[in-house]
């Protein structure tokens, strides 16, 4: 008898069920077990596969998403990859506005995989024309048949990891986490695996990331958007200059601030050290660690879960370029430039 062959009816059963890898070697010098959701094994990999997959699914079974119309987004990069990825699979068209702060990489990915890309200007306050909130909002309303999934404003966002990241963690952990490390963009990952794990056990403690010249941090322990913490960073997919309905703040206990060098640098570190080449997000959420282990965060039996969003591969011409490291004056007495690992035979 023929045996049955075993195959994925297509890469979108793919997402999701991301591992749970100890750290070891770049956590020596802290306290307590930590261990890496790493995101990037999910096939467009990001957690954005998740939410992109859980919003078209909601948008299908509503019937507000039909064959043939235009998935419409604004992104850093991971959403619209994730996003166009679908688009593919399931036969839509996608249009994506996308920060100018994003890498020539996700940039180029973005095209590669089917979908009209707007380049919009970073720098710029969330309701100036020019920005790529503004300009998504815009070609939707010029587009009909389509639909826009504005992740910072969608419930969906925080359900796709209540549903989903939130209770692989809480498994793969047997309960034991006590802390969970996460960076807080959209709020979606953060929120979504928070609420999940407070029901569980409330005594987790959930630790957000945020970004030198983003509002969460200040906007969380007061409750006052400041205008006077915004100013141009390095850093995709962390923080914000407006206020995200997809954070739950209070599901988050407390956020640490990372720089852009010292996150770069931490990148590179989890490569040379763990062997996981992952994203600038990466680096920033074990920046973090390192900065709650010096103010005493975590004791001996702290069991930390960290997740790790993205791959480096989307970040080839920024930190894991010498160059760009170079002009963003990141190389200093304490982290000087790599020796040269290259040797050119003539």
């Amino acid at each position: 008898m023929d045996k049955a062959i075993k195959a994925y009816n297509s890469i979108l059963e793919l997402v999701g069920n991301t591992p749970l890898i100890k750290l070891n070697k770049i956590a020596e010098p802290l306290t307590g077990n930590f261990y890496a959701k790493v995101e990037a094994f999910n096939p467009g990999h990001s957690s954005k596969d998740r939410i992109a997959a859980h919003i078209i699914a909601e948008a299908e079974r509503k019937g507000i998403l039909k064959p043939g119309n235009t998935i419409i987004e604004t992104t850093s990069g991971n959403t619209g990859f994730s996003l166009a990825m679908i688009s593919i699979v399931k036969g839509y068209k996608c249009i994506l506005a996308v920060s100018s702060k994003s890498s020539s990489d996700k940039i180029d990915m973005l095209r590669s995989m089917g979908a009209k890309v707007y380049v919009c200007p970073a720098h710029v306050s969330a309701d100036d024309p020019r920005s790529y909130y503004q300009v998504a909002k815009r070609l939707h309303e010029e587009t009909e048949g389509s639909i826009y999934i504005n992740q910072y404003f969608n419930e969906l966002n925080i359900d796709a990891h209540y549903r989903s990241t939130g209770p692989e963690i809480w498994e793969q952990t047997s309960g034991k986490i006590t802390h969970l490390v996460a960076c807080s963009g959209t709020g979606g990952t953060i929120s979504g695996i928070a609420r999940y794990l407070k029901e569980q056990n409330p005594e987790i403690k959930i630790l957000g990331v945020d970004a030198y010249g983003s509002v969460l941090k200040k906007y969380h322990e007061t409750g006052e958007f400041d205008n006077n913490e915004i100013y141009p960073y390095r850093i995709e997919g962390l923080g914000k200059n407006l206020i995200p309905d997809a954070t739950d703040f209070e599901a988050i206990d407390r956020y640490v601030k990372v720089t852009d060098a010292e996150s770069a640098h931490m990148a590179r570190k989890l490569a040379h050290t763990e062997g996981m080449f992952l994203g600038y997000t990466s680096g920033a959420a074990m920046q973090a660690l390192y900065q709650l282990n010096n103010e005493g965060e975590f004791s001996k039996d702290s069991n930390v879960v960290v997740v790790f969003p993205d791959h480096g591969s989307r970040y080839l011409s920024k930190v894991y370029s010498t160059e760009w490291m170079e002009n963003q004056g990141f190389f200093d007495a304490q982290n000087a430039e790599q020796p040269e690992r290259v040797e050119f035979i003539k």
